[in-house]
């Protein structure tokens, strides 16, 4: 954990599953999968966990592809793998179901409150410009920036997404505060690289590193405010 005691000028975001409801979007696109192959006796769970190994083990395989890829090919190789044919339209769907993805409820009212408070707002997130600006047009205006994968070339926990997320910011690490749900991801990064990072831990059974302890642990976006407060970094 950091210690530096100096307010932030930027907040920085993971936007699926800190600021979008990704895991219940995945779910909700697995049950219609399965049912249009049908197979609805599958455990849901057990192809998630699937198409996740696949995911994140082509994303740290060179060369660097994009997300938009990298779904159609995990959605390939995870029906392969569990005995189910797969379709060209399978990965497209899931695909346009990522950019459609809703806020958690919380989220718009929270990004607002943080921009009267004077903090620019930045998201860096592992996809491609054009998956996420569907997401991002539903967050209020609020955001500042937007770093992709696509644009870095790399896909957390890489950090050289990071790196170039806080060169086209023009900040240091003690200039930033990190705003999370993933720990093998960014958590990882942050242990890495000594940036400050918040940890949203929404109930998802995910398990933070044993080795690194955020700045702070929270269950949703709506207590960051009060952090933020408890660190003498808003004036009201």
């Amino acid at each position: 954990m950091t210690t530096s005691p100096t307010r932030p000028r930027w907040l920085t975001f993971d936007c699926y599953g800190t600021l979008i409801q990704w895991d219940e979007g995945l779910l909700d696109c697995v049950r219609d999968l399965l049912q249009r192959k049908g197979n609805t006796d599958l455990d849901v769970a057990r192809f998630i966990a699937v198409y996740d190994r696949h995911e994140h083990r082509l994303e740290q395989t060179p060369p660097h592809r994009s997300f938009a890829d990298i779904s159609r090919a995990s959605m390939s190789l995870t029906l392969e793998e569990l005995g189910m044919a797969f379709e060209p339209d399978d990965g497209e769907r899931l695909i346009r179901r990522i950019g459609q993805m809703p806020p958690f409820p919380e989220v718009v009212a929270t990004l607002q409150w943080l921009k009267t408070q004077g903090f620019m707002l930045c998201i860096v997130s592992n996809t491609d410009d054009d998956i996420i600006a569907g997401n991002v047009a539903q967050l209020g205006g609020c955001i500042d920036r937007v770093i992709t994968a696509q644009q870095a070339q790399a896909y957390k926990p890489d950090h050289r997404l990071f790196l170039h997320a806080h060169a086209l910011l023009g900040v240091g690490i003690d200039d930033v505060l990190h705003i999370c749900a993933s720990p093998h991801l960014d958590l990882e990064a942050a242990k890495g690289m000594g940036f400050r990072c918040v940890w949203i831990d929404r109930g998802t059974q995910r398990k933070p590193l044993p080795d690194y302890t955020p700045d702070a642990t929270l269950p949703d976006l709506a207590n960051v405010p009060d952090y933020l407060r408890s660190q003498g970094w808003v004036n009201e």
